[in-house]
């Protein structure tokens, strides 16, 4: 849906432009013929109203001329500078909860045109443990936001709960950030609290993951089992190893034990990348808020505590 309000975006921009541009070369010249004439006759200038009666702008021109320079700016805004974004479950808990509303800075890894999401400039890649939006790749109208775990070229173990990462490193290098190379890293956790988050009757175990040098928080379920049926299964690995190949990466929701993500359908292309999560703008709560967002929800309240830049 996101996609379709962007061309809807693009098309108004244009739209009300061509008709500004149109009427500006074409029929504004005539309009101030008639009132140079108009006033020559009268002998003196006119007052606005019998200015309008005898060259009257046409509606949609002066429609046309009102919205485009702020369509315009907002297209040009969400385009290529910043788009907000809902969150709409609970995969991304406790980083992101439902009710939040952030801002994805889309010039992060690209800028790309807003209809055919071609890239127009590079200007970073990924880094591990970014917070990212993309195109999911099973159905590219939907947006999906999840933690980029895996970079092109990593060998990833997700087994037991825990995350083991064999970073892809250059020629030479030893480490990268925390991670050593040529071999897998256990994934430091450490425990915060198991009594904050509930998934249902069970209580969830909140961590705090080591994978950066920028630490961030996920939820565990101890009593969910192992999703190893419904891993995506890469040619030549085990079920629950996966390698990343070029100019793709591999990504994690934080509420480990309820999230759809590279586990089970696989990597997201570098053409399917959006933007970075970078600011909480607004947070609304739920009442007993469930882990998705129903229709007809109604918040209860803002969470003011939690705008600001996300981690």
């Amino acid at each position: 849906m996101a996609g379709y309000f962007s061309i809807f975006l693009v098309l108004l921009t244009l739209g009300s432009g061509l008709i500004w541009l149109i009427d500006h070369l074409m029929f504004a010249p005539k309009r101030q013929q008639r009132l140079a004439l108009a006033q020559s006759s009268a002998g003196g200038e006119l007052d606005e109203e019998t200015a309008a009666l005898i060259a009257p702008e046409p509606t949609l021109t002066e429609t046309a001329k009102s919205i485009f320079p702020m369509i315009a700016a907002i297209t040009i805004f969400r385009s290529f500078l910043f788009e907000p974004f809902q969150i709409p479950s609970g995969s991304m808990m406790p980083t992101l909860l439902v009710g939040d509303f952030i801002l994805v800075q889309k010039y992060s890894y690209g800028v790309k045109d807003p209809v055919w999401r071609t890239q127009l400039v590079d200007v970073a890649e990924p880094e591990r443990g970014d917070i990212v939006v993309f195109k999911y790749p099973l159905d590219e109208r939907i947006d999906y936001i999840k933690r980029a775990i895996g970079l092109p070229g990593d060998k990833i173990v997700y087994r037991n709960k825990r995350l083991y990462i064999q970073p892809n490193c250059a020629e030479g290098e030893t480490q990268q950030g925390d991670l050593l190379c040529n071999e897998y890293n256990k994934i430091d956790m450490e425990i915060i609290n198991r009594d904050e988050f509930k998934q249902g009757s069970m209580d969830l175990v909140r961590l705090n993951e080591n994978l950066t040098t920028l630490k961030h928080d996920i939820l565990i379920n101890p009593e969910a089992l192992e999703m190893k049926g419904r891993y995506y299964q890469q040619p030549g690995t085990r079920s629950d190893e996966w390698v990343v190949p070029a100019d793709h990466y591999f990504m994690m929701g934080d509420n480990r034990d309820n999230s759809q993500d590279s586990r089970v359908w696989g990597f997201v292309p570098k053409e399917n990348l959006v933007g970075k999560a970078v600011f909480i703008w607004m947070s609304f709560e739920f009442d007993n808020g469930p882990d998705d967002i129903v229709p007809g929800w109604v918040p209860t309240g803002v969470r003011f505590e939690r705008l600001g830049n996300i981690q």
